[in-house]
C-alpha cells in the first residue's frame, strides 16, 4: 500500500510538472486574435423560421461552425506552436457594429469575422485596417461596386448560386424558363442577378410573373401556383423568393409537370449535410455532434472561416498581423469539396464548388463536368476577372 501511495504521489508530481511546462509553452505562443461580430437579435434565428427550415437559409449561430473548426485543428496548431484566440461580440445596430470592430482592433485582433447585414458589413470594413471575413452575407454588391480591399467572403455570392443553377439547367437541356419573382426589394435585386446568369449561359425566359403572399382576398390569385404557371410552355420554373414561404409551396403544383428550381425544388447551396464525397460526411458528423443539428451552408462558411484562421496561424505561427493577413489571403484551404479553395484577388470571394440539392440529398455539383475556363473552372461561378466591377487593389 505504501509503495502504491508513493507511486501515486510521483504520478501527481509528474503531472503537475507537465502541466507547468505546458502552461509555459502555451504562454509563449502569440495567438492570432479574431473577433466575430454578429447581430444581437438576429431575425434569421427566430424560432418559427428555423423550424420551417427553408433551403439555403441559416439554422443557427455562426459561432457553432467556427468552434468546430478550431477544436478539430488543435493538434495542427500545437505542432507548430501556434494558436487562435476567438471572441464573439453581438451588436444591436450599425453604429454598435462599427464600435465593436474598432474596439476589437484596438484590443489586438488581427482578423474580424462578420455575419451581418450589408450596410453593417461595410461599416465594419471601413472602420478598421485589418482583414474582415464575411461569413454569412451573399450580397453581390459587397463583391462588386461596394467591395473593399481587406474584405473577404466565404459564403457564395448570389451570382455564384445563380450561375451554378444556370449551368445545371444547361447540362439537362432545360433551356426555356418561367421566372416567378417576389415583390420585395431583395427579390427584385436577386431577380436581376438571376437574369444575368440566364443570359450568360444562353437560357431563355419565356415569361416573368410576379407573385405575392397576402392576407387580402382580392390578392389571392397572386399566390396561386396554377394561375401563375398557366399560359406558357417551359422546361422549368425558376422561383426567386428570399423569404421562402411561397417557394416551398410550388413544387408539384405547377400546371405543366415541370421541375421547380431556385429557392425551392432544386436549390444551389454551399453545403448540404448529405454530401457524401471528399470527407464531407466526417465534417457533417463532427458538426452535428457538436451543435446538435445538421450542417447548413452558413455553418460550412463559418467552419471555413475557422479553417482560414488556422491556415494563417500555421503559415505564420508568430505573426505579425501583416503576415497573418497575407497568409489568410493566399493560403489554399481544404473545404472537403474535392479541391483546394482560394480567395479571388479581384473581389475577395472564396472560389468553391457549389452543390445542387432538393433538401434530401445532393443531386449534382457545379461547375458542371466538361465546362472549360482559361485558368480555373471555379471562376465560371460568379464574376470572372474580365467582368469584375470591384476597382480596389488587394
Amino acid at each position: 500500500m505504501k509503495g502504491c501511495a508513493c507511486r501515486a504521489g510521483l504520478a501527481l508530481l509528474l503531472a503537475a510538472l507537465g502541466a507547468s511546462v505546458t502552461g509555459v509553452a502555451a504562454g509563449a505562443v502569440t495567438p492570432l486574435k479574431a473577433t466575430l461580430i454578429v447581430p444581437g437579435d438576429d431575425p434569421r434565428l427566430e424560432r418559427s423560421r428555423i423550424e420551417r427550415h427553408f433551403l439555403g437559409h441559416t439554422d443557427g449561430p455562426a459561432n457553432d461552425g467556427l468552434q468546430v473548426a478550431l477544436e478539430e485543428s488543435e493538434f495542427e496548431l500545437q505542432a507548430v506552436d501556434a494558436a487562435v484566440a476567438l471572441t464573439s461580440q453581438p451588436a444591436d445596430n450599425l453604429a454598435a457594429a462599427r464600435t465593436a470592430a474598432q474596439a476589437a482592433e484596438k484590443a489586438g485582433a488581427a482578423v474580424l469575422l462578420t455575419d451581418l447585414p450589408t450596410d453593417w458589413t461595410l461599416a465594419v470594413a471601413d472602420a478598421v485596417k485589418i482583414p474582415v471575413l464575411n461569413i454569412g452575407n451573399p450580397a453581390d454588391s459587397l463583391r462588386e461596386q461596394d467591395c473593399r480591399a481587406r474584405l473577404f467572403h466565404i459564403l457564395p455570392s448570389e451570382r455564384m448560386r445563380a450561375d451554378a443553377l444556370a449551368q445545371t439547367l444547361v447540362s439537362r437541356k432545360w433551356s426555356k424558363l418561367l421566372l416567378l419573382v417576389g415583390q420585395s426589394a431583395q427579390d427584385q435585386l436577386r431577380s436581376a442577378t438571376v437574369q444575368a446568369s440566364i443570359k450568360r449561359y444562353g437560357l431563355q425566359v419565356v415569361a416573368t410573373k410576379p407573385f405575392k403572399l397576402s392576407g387580402d382576398p382580392r390578392e389571392r390569385d397572386l399566390a396561386n401556383p396554377l394561375l401563375l404557371t398557366a399560359g406558357s410552355t417551359y422546361d422549368a420554373v425558376w422561383v426567386v423568393d428570399s423569404d421562402g414561404e411561397f417557394a416551398r409551396s410550388l413544387p408539384y403544383r405547377t400546371v405543366l409537370p415541370r421541375p421547380v428550381v431556385g429557392d425551392a425544388g432544386l436549390v444551389p447551396v454551399a453545403w448540404h449535410a448529405q454530401f457524401e464525397r471528399f470527407g464531407a460526411p466526417q465534417v457533417s458528423r463532427r458538426f452535428a455532434k457538436a451543435a446538435g443539428r445538421p450542417m447548413t451552408a452558413n455553418d460550412w462558411a463559418a467552419w471555413m472561416a475557422g479553417k482560414a484562421l488556422v491556415a494563417a496561424a500555421i503559415a505564420a505561427p508568430k505573426g505579425p498581423a501583416a503576415q497573418w493577413a497575407q497568409a489568410m489571403a493566399k493560403t489554399p484551404i481544404d473545404g472537403s469539396k474535392g479541391t483546394s479553395l482560394t480567395f479571388r484577388p479581384w473581389d475577395g470571394q472564396l472560389r468553391q464548388t457549389m452543390l445542387l440539392t432538393d433538401g434530401q440529398g445532393v443531386i449534382s455539383q457545379a461547375p458542371i463536368e466538361g465546362l472549360l475556363h482559361p485558368t480555373n473552372v471555379l471562376d465560371t461561378l460568379g464574376a470572372d476577372a474580365p467582368e469584375k466591377k470591384c476597382k480596389v487593389t488587394r
